[in-house]
C-alpha cells in the first residue's frame, strides 16, 4: 500500500493533555545533553523569569510523538512504521516549555509528496498550554519507503 494523498487537510483530535513534570525535564536533558542549569536546577530557571525549570527547545518532540502515533494509527494512510524515516523536524515557539506547562497537541498532515517508491509526509503539531495559548509549532517530515517488489 502507498501512502494515502488524501491524508493532505487531514486534522486529528487534540491529544490528552499532557503535564510535564521536573524529572521528564531533566531526564530529557540528560539525553540530549542539553547542560544549561535552567534546565535541571529550578533555582536558576527561576533566576532566569521561569517558574520552574525549562525544557530543552526538543523536548516538544515527547508531545509531538503523541500526535504522531494517531497518525500512524490511521488505517488507510499507507504508512507502514517499519518503512519510515525521521527525516526533518523543526520547532517554533511561542515560549518555552516549563515543568508544570499542561500542554495539549494537535496534528494536521499538510504535505504528502510523491518521493521515489515511497512519500515524504509533512504533518504540524500545534502545542497549547492548558489555557490555550500556543506555546510551538513543531513540523516533522517523514520519509516512508515503498513497497519493495
Amino acid at each position: 500500500m502507498s501512502v494515502n494523498p488524501e491524508l493532505v487537510g487531514r486534522a486529528f483530535a487534540p491529544t490528552a493533555p499532557y503535564l510535564v513534570g521536573r524529572e521528564k525535564v531533566r531526564e530529557f536533558a540528560r539525553a540530549v545533553f542539553a547542560t544549561d542549569p535552567q534546565h535541571v536546577d529550578p533555582a536558576a530557571a527561576q533566576q532566569l523569569g521561569y517558574a520552574d525549570v525549562v525544557a530543552p527547545p526538543t523536548f516538544a518532540m515527547v508531545i509531538q510523538d503523541l500526535t504522531l502515533q494517531q497518525l500512524l494509527a490511521e488505517p488507510d494512510s499507507g504508512i507502514a512504521l517499519e518503512q519510515t524515516v525521521h527525516a526533518e523536524q523543526r520547532f517554533h515557539y511561542s515560549r518555552p516549555i516549563v515543568a508544570g506547562d499542561e500542554l495539549v497537541g494537535e496534528l494536521r498532515v499538510t504535505k504528502v509528496r510523491p518521493f521515489g517508491k515511497g512519500a515524504m509526509v509533512t504533518s504540524e503539531t500545534e502545542i497549547t498550554d492548558a489555557s490555550g495559548a500556543h506555546v510551538v509549532t513543531a513540523t516533522s517530515v517523514l520519509l516512508i519507503g515503498g513497497e519493495v517488489a
